[in-house]
């Protein structure tokens, strides 16, 4: 694995691979958050891979295995031992583009495994995960068919995505798990009263998604925002009427104090996350090369904790009006029960 030496890597847990200081989440490039330009997207990945960003985070799901393609099409010319690929697996689709729950069943995992291998293009996915529990299924179901799959060089590592302290027990004990994948930003700090401990205890990482919240954080939103039909926002309690007001106002307070240190509002919400531990790697979800290049400048940010206490002011933990997910949604989440 090649990393620029001006960037200090990051291990993924104790028993993880070590990855770049951000990674690249890459499902805005096939759906959830409008049209994204697929040269764009993979001049964008390339422009990632270059600057070191060494994890990228798909899905089978995204775009209906469009993503997985994406992934491949980036990849082609490139060395592929040079880029971490994390896969999130379950949940299930129809033709339509809806949802029809999640399957963690071991028979499933080895078929979705066999799909995104053939899609992505390669012999074996470095981080394999469920995208939610599957509550039909015990984790130790799950976690043992993946554990297969490593044993038969298929899978390198696994990880978890937005599951409780007692499923990362129950699943670290039937198979190191390297990472939880899970929200993690200045609007959504709910791990950090007994997920994160637990996972530090276990030594697991985590790679934290939605660091600027959907956009929220990220300094370029307005009440005044057009949204297309399937974006992800039109649906989200956070962006809707009071909440999103609400919520612009924190984005006003913390660039009150960004301002100060010449930096963005998104280049201070993705390094409070990675401030808050060496095993925490943010997500970003960068579908434009500028944005990633705005994004990569927060690796450079260093808070005193002087400036760490002015953020918290400006955004203490839980003010955050509307939760994260629209009820529905919330119901898959493991780690808010």
């Amino acid at each position: 694995m090649t990393i620029p030496n001006f960037y200090t890597p990051r291990s993924l847990g104790s028993t993880g691979p070590l990855v770049g200081p951000l990674g690249l989440g890459m499902m805005g490039m096939s759906e959830f958050y409008g049209p994204a330009d697929e040269a764009e997207s993979v001049a964008t990945v390339h422009a990632a891979l270059d600057a070191g960003v060494t994890l990228l985070d798909t899905g089978d799901f995204y775009g209906i295995g469009h993503n997985e393609l994406l992934a491949r099409d980036a990849l082609r010319g490139r060395n592929r031992d040079h880029a971490v690929i994390s896969v999130k697996f379950g949940a299930l689709r129809d033709p339509g583009g809806g949802w029809a729950g999640y399957d963690g069943r071991p028979v499933a995992v080895k078929n979705f495994a066999a799909y995104s291998l053939r899609r992505l293009g390669t012999d074996y996915i470095d981080i394999y995960r469920p995208a939610r529990l599957d509550p039909h299924v015990p984790i130790e179901d799950t976690v043992g068919a993946i554990a297969e799959l490593v044993q038969a060089g298929h899978v390198r590592h696994i990880g978890l995505s937005e599951v409780s302290s007692d499923t990362l027990r129950r699943a670290a004990a039937v198979h190191p798990i390297t990472d939880l994948q899970i929200e993690y930003s200045l609007l959504s700090r709910g791990i950090e009263a007994d997920i994160l401990p637990t996972a530090r205890k276990l030594g697991i990482g985590i790679t934290a998604y939605g660091v600027l919240s959907r956009g929220l954080l990220s300094g370029h939103w307005n009440t005044y925002q057009k949204l297309t039909d399937h974006d992800f926002r039109g649906y989200s309690p956070r962006f809707q009427g009071e909440n999103l007001e609400r919520n612009l106002a924190l984005v006003d307070a913390l660039r009150s104090v960004t301002e100060g240190k010449g930096i963005t509002v998104a280049q201070a919400a993705i390094a409070w996350v990675a401030a808050q531990g060496a095993d925490i790697v943010p997500l970003v979800g960068a579908r434009r090369r500028d944005r990633l290049t705005e994004a990569l400048s927060a690796i450079e940010v260093t808070f005193t904790p002087e400036d760490l206490a002015v953020i918290e002011k400006a955004i203490p933990s839980g003010v955050a009006a509307g939760t994260r997910y629209a009820a529905l949604q919330m119901k898959d989440l493991d780690s808010e029960h």
